[in-house]
């Protein structure tokens, strides 16, 4: 399956140059900055097109890896061209194929490619695809097209529905960007304590890999430890009586969805005195 990509930015140039050095099928790419789309065709040693029409024709999938608010624009422009029978794919996470409004009158089959990644360098993050999970969403009758696509490439993949396209893609979100948001809220109550900057990673880093490991190795309900899986009320009161503004904030829900996991690992155990003080909204006082 020949393989072309409109977009040429991280996610096209990572995805491309993967099927380039797998399957030796990638035709090449086209962007709006044509100087971007040769830079991609450059280090994935394919073409750049400054038709997008002619790109269409060689290929026999197009990837569309433009910013979420263009994958509408660039499809308004594929959908009056000759793309029956041709693979239409965006890689949002949080769009669906049902974006691609019309594509039954057009002959050709819709889908969301998504990698678990978070992909951060336009030239190296090709070689951790490999180790994500693909989603894939869209027509079912040619989906198995898609998954040859990704097994032939050494992907993982699962397919999903479009009608929980969101909450997956705010799922993602909760375990990749909003983890460095919980790391900087933990940065900024020890720089409160007076840790230096130099500090600040030797403290956190101990305790972040090993959760990370050990929650992959045996799952959330056995990793936990901690005060809360312990049901010390009165250290978990401490710390919401330290705690102010949004990291107070992000403690004490953090807290209540950790109970969830305590009450699961000790069901002999009673919790309700520390979910009662977690589901308090005022601030409390010793």
């Amino acid at each position: 399956m020949k393989v072309g990509f409109v977009g040429a930015g991280k996610v096209g140039c990572s995805l491309g140059m993967l099927f380039a050095t797998t399957q030796h099928n990638l035709v090449g790419f086209y962007s709006r900055t044509s100087s971007s789309a040769a830079e991609a065709a450059d280090f994935t040693k394919s073409k750049h097109f400054s038709n997008l029409e002619t790109l269409i024709k060689e290929c026999d999938a197009v990837f569309i890896t433009v910013p979420d608010d263009a994958i509408s624009v660039v499809w308004e422009q594929l959908k009056h061209m000759s793309i029956a029978g041709k693979m239409i794919c965006h890689c949002s996470g949080s769009l669906s194929s049902e974006i691609f409004k019309g594509i039954d009158e057009t002959g050709a089959f819709g889908f969301s490619v998504h990698p678990l990644l978070a992909v951060s360098d336009r030239y190296k993050s090709y070689q951790e695809l490999p180790k994500s999970l693909f989603t894939i969403e869209g027509e079912k009758g040619h989906i198995s097209d898609i998954k040859a696509l990704l097994e032939a490439s050494g992907l993982k993949y699962t397919v999903i529905n479009a009608d929980v396209k969101t909450r997956y893609h705010g799922a993602a979100v909760l375990c990749s960007n909003l983890v460095v948001a919980l790391i900087q809220a933990a940065e900024d109550e020890l720089r409160i304590c007076g840790f230096s900057e130099e500090q600040l990673s030797d403290a956190i880093a101990p305790l972040l890999l090993g959760n990370v490991n050990k929650v992959l190795a045996v799952g959330t309900e056995n990793a936990l430890t901690g005060p809360i899986e312990r049901n010390d009320v009165g250290t978990v009161q401490k710390h919401l009586n330290t705690f102010d503004g949004i990291d107070r904030d992000i403690y004490q829900v953090l807290s209540r969805k950790t109970v969830e996991i305590a009450k699961r690992k000790n069901s002999n155990r009673d919790y309700s005195d520390l979910e009662a003080l977690l589901n308090t909204q005022e601030d409390l006082e010793e």
